[in-house]
């Protein structure tokens, strides 16, 4: 899969392509450009963003670049953004409503003219949904772009997303935080807010360090800033290729906010990803510079279900109109004067020809037919692995607090051994899931026997080929 970023005027490329042995070969590009690439989230210039696409996709690797879908990474500001408070037991069928009545309300162009999904987390009785709108006109932009280099965007996401993912796994669920994530890069300082449920503000700081100015002393001014504005910061997240050499005590000291690098976060929580990477020891990664893209690759295995592309609320309003249907007493008023017709057409035929009925019975006598043997039982399908060998991530949609632990500690007991658990996009599934890889088809129907005493109907699929783990496993809330 190819990550491309796109801002203003630079461009990031993170090109994973997976080997025979599960890893993901990889190769990388970036580049500041002088030329504007995107102007307030749009794109500028169609044939100057495909000369830079293209420079990208020539140069990130030996040879050139043959895959042609893309996981396209875009700045906040090319999104429109809703967050908003609901109430915890809220339905799926009003959430729909209550999500396009408030982007009504505040967006600048009109829902049917986008694209958009949310998703929604919830904290300590408090529910927040998040939205992510992109209207057709600049996505269309985006199109023309790669229609020239005969690209097609598989997936879209917002620069916030991919950020937030390489820290989600170090929010404390009993602690709300505010945290400010910091891009140190080239002499420029840029960064987003957020907190224990996502993006705060979608407005993005961004300085450039002029000389005399220390990054310390910049941050502390702007932790200043946000206390003003009722904003306590509980944390700061550095990262950037210029945050390698920051020492997290003296800086923690001189800001007055503790600092998380994420070079500490990465090898921490986020291990079992860069282990999946294999460098050209020639080149040298520093995933502080290709942060961005990192995200997005992880997001991309943990969050299947989040699609910006998905819904078209231009589609759906056209298609929310239907035509009525036939009341049950009106149909069977009407079948029962076709059969009366029907029989009445049969009687009146038998009595003009006037048939012998027992000859045609005669002429119809069924003769004897060989009974053919059956094929014996098929075998029951059994595992190709072994049960502690099986890689598998449980998610919890069902609303129900400690689920997927619960389930954990199940499957211990029938000698499955490698096993992550964490949240569902959404907690409103209302049947269990089983997502398997391909090439262990009869691992969804093992696992479903196994869980056999606690749901009785789960719903199988299939594992796209980049998910690390063999089985994804949504608990919904049929499971006792």
């Amino acid at each position: 899969m190819v990550y491309l970023f796109l801002d203003k005027n630079r461009i990031k490329l993170l090109y994973l392509k997976k080997n025979l042995f599960g890893q993901q070969e990889t190769f990388f590009f970036e580049k500041n450009h002088e030329v504007t690439l995107l102007d307030k989230g749009r794109v500028a210039n169609s044939d100057v963003m495909a000369s830079a696409i293209k420079e990208a996709f020539t140069l990130a690797a030996k040879s050139p670049i043959k895959e042609r879908e893309i996981f396209l990474i875009l700045p906040q500001e090319s999104f429109h953004f809703l967050r908003a408070d609901i109430p915890a037991d809220i339905a799926p069928s009003a959430l729909q409503s209550f999500i396009k009545d408030k982007a009504r309300s505040i967006f600048p162009v009109e829902l049917e003219s986008c694209y958009g999904d949310y998703f929604v987390k919830e904290h300590e009785g408090q529910k927040v949904i998040t939205f992510f709108a992109l209207d057709k006109e600049s996505l269309n932009g985006y199109k023309k772009s790669f229609a020239l280099l005969d690209l097609k965007i598989h997936k879209l996401l917002p620069d916030t997303l991919a950020y937030f993912k390489l820290f989600e796994k170090t929010l404390r669920k009993e602690k709300k935080e505010t945290i400010f994530y910091v891009d140190y890069d080239k002499k420029q300082l840029s960064g987003y807010v957020f907190d224990s449920f996502g993006l705060i503000k979608p407005e993005r700081w961004t300085h450039e360090v002029k000389n005399g100015e220390t990054v310390e002393e910049l941050l502390k001014k702007k932790v200043l800033d946000f206390e003003e504005q009722k904003h306590k910061l509980n944390r700061i997240i550095l990262s950037g290729h210029d945050s390698e050499h920051i020492r997290q005590d003296t800086f923690t000291k001189s800001v007055g906010v503790w600092t998380n690098p994420l070079k500490r976060i990465i090898p921490n929580f986020y291990q079992e990803y860069v282990k999946q990477l294999v460098v050209d020891p020639k080149t040298n990664l520093s995933i502080l510079q290709f942060d961005v893209c990192f995200g997005a690759f992880i997001f991309n295995q943990e969050n299947k279900h989040f699609m910006v592309l998905k819904r078209d609320f231009g589609k759906q309003s056209k298609g929310s109109a239907r035509l009525p249907k036939v009341s049950l007493p009106g149909k069977e008023i009407m079948l029962f004067i076709a059969s009366f017709s029907l029989s009445f057409l049969v009687f009146s035929v038998l009595s003009r020809t006037q048939l012998n009925v027992n000859s045609i019975l005669k002429k119809f006598e069924p003769t004897a037919t060989p009974i053919p043997t059956l094929p014996p039982p098929t075998p029951t399908p059994t595992l190709s692995v072994k049960k502690e060998e099986v890689k598998i991530k449980i998610l919890n949609g069902s609303g129900t607090a400690g689920k997927a632990s619960e389930v954990k500690d199940i499957l211990k007991n029938q000698g499955y051994q490698e096993i992550l658990t964490g949240n569902a996009e959404t907690f409103d599934y209302e049947q269990t899931e089983i997502n398997a890889k391909k090439d262990l088809p009869s691992l969804a129907n093992i696992l479903q026997d196994d869980l056999s005493e606690y749901t009785k109907t789960i719903k199988k699929g299939v594992l796209g080929e980049d998910e690390v783990a063999d089985v994804v496993i949504i608990i919904g809330k049929d499971f006792k």
